[in-house]
């Protein structure tokens, strides 16, 4: 018998990767460059299969399914759950769901913004009566070249919802009350701004994850012959409202903690989280500072200000996972765990994971393994650079290391 395979024997976790067959097909185990792999179906890809509440578009985001499966098999009701690159907070929204304490942070103001809202108990009762206070008749424009995006009168209506937000809730990146209800409809709002379908308040744009430049914007209004139609602003945030609540919210539970800085400069106490479940920037490959100009001008968020690392060597990115996990190693109790996320980059041709594999060492972490979570694949060759797909994250790809 192997170390690798007497290991996951005396390890109950690794032993219940290893004989996984939810989706009726055995776990295919391998080391390579001296890294033990565990490739399977661990969840699914079906859309639509998490909680509603999680339905909120963020570029580069992972599935709800992914954190769970973490959390449900490494965490007790009541352990403390964080993801210091939360980007739209996929992560802490389903530790608030599962019971769990919620950490989260992220070098993005906007970040807080997406995921605070969804972390408690809120009734579309409420929002629909905050929503009727209103006065959508005190906006102006302010910006003609949003007029790209939207009808005159559907921005009159957001500069109008802007200045309301601005009486009830702190800038972002500043402490200070918070109104729930106010929280949400910003949040809302933010994930209606732009779109391609007439569920949002723009015109027919790009999907809601990547909102396109003023340029763009026109080419595409020229392209399909289209003015931006007059949108009900009230009336589309309390329709997804309701979506978004259609299995119910959050529990009133231990209280959350949401923080903005890098991921390497948390500021928790040492020793007091059980599970940390992450996915960084990939190298260079994704720019979430262009993605989400839209959103940072209604927020209020100069994106220029955001120093979002984009890392165009492995070596540097390396170096920015070695800070990152030192922080982890911190934080973590001893026995707590990393699932530490890369997904594909470059057509399969990097394998992040050894990255991280590499940056572990030396850190007082034992190194369990990399999970390949993959829905398509016919032989263990596919798994070092899935051939499914021509672009895009094929697989999630997730170091899984444990504090000593």
């Amino acid at each position: 018998m192997s170390r690798a395979a007497a290991a996951r024997r005396r390890d109950p976790f690794l032993a219940g990767l290893a004989g996984f067959r939810e989706f009726g097909q055995a776990t295919l185990t391998e080391t390579d460059a001296g890294i033990p792999y565990f490739i399977n179906e661990f969840w699914t890809s079906g859309q639509r299969r998490s909680h509603a509440i999680h339905e909120v578009s963020y570029r580069a985001c992972f599935k709800a399914q992914l954190p769970e499966f973490f959390i449900r098999r490494l965490t007790r009701p009541g352990g403390a759950v964080l993801d210091p690159f939360m980007g739209r907070g996929t992560t802490p929204v389903q530790a608030a769901l599962s019971g769990r304490t919620a950490l989260g942070n992220d070098i993005n103001p906007l970040s807080i913004l997406l995921t605070r809202p969804r972390l408690g108990p809120i009734a579309t009762a409420g929002i629909a009566a905050a929503l009727e206070t209103v006065d959508w008749t005190h906006g102006e424009i302010t910006r003609e070249d949003l007029l790209a995006f939207y009808h005159p009168e559907t921005l009159r209506r957001l500069e109008a919802l802007r200045l309301w937000l601005a009486e009830r809730l702190p800038p972002p990146g500043e402490g200070g009350p918070v109104d729930p209800a106010a929280d949400w409809i910003r949040m809302v709002a933010l994930n209606r701004l732009s779109g391609h379908s007439p569920g949002f308040f723009s015109g027919r744009s790009m999907p809601p994850n990547q909102a396109v430049s003023i340029g763009s914007q026109r080419r595409i209004n020229a392209r399909l012959g289209l003015s931006p139609p007059e949108r009900d602003v009230a009336a589309q945030i309390l329709k997804k409202t309701r979506s978004l609540l259609r299995d119910g919210c959050a529990p009133a539970g231990r209280a959350a903690r949401l923080s903005t800085g890098p991921a390497w400069a948390t500021g928790l106490s040492a020793g007091t989280v059980d599970l940390v479940v992450t996915s960084p920037p990939f190298l260079d490959i994704v720019d979430y500072a262009a993605d989400n100009w839209l959103r940072c001008w209604f927020a209020g968020i100069d994106p220029a200000s955001v120093a979002i690392d984009r890392h165009r060597t492995e070596a540097a990115w390396e170096e920015m996972v070695v800070r990152v996990l030192a922080e982890m190693a911190r934080v973590l109790r001893p026995g707590g765990h990393v699932a530490f996320e890369v997904g594909e980059v470059r057509g399969g041709q990097v394998l992040l994971e050894r990255r991280v594999w590499s940056a572990a060492e030396g850190l007082p972490f034992e190194r369990l393994g990399v999970m390949v979570n993959a829905q398509s694949f016919t032989k263990t060759a596919n798994c070092w650079g899935v051939a499914n797909g021509a672009k895009g994250t094929n697989t999630n790809r997730i170091v899984l290391l444990r504090r000593h």
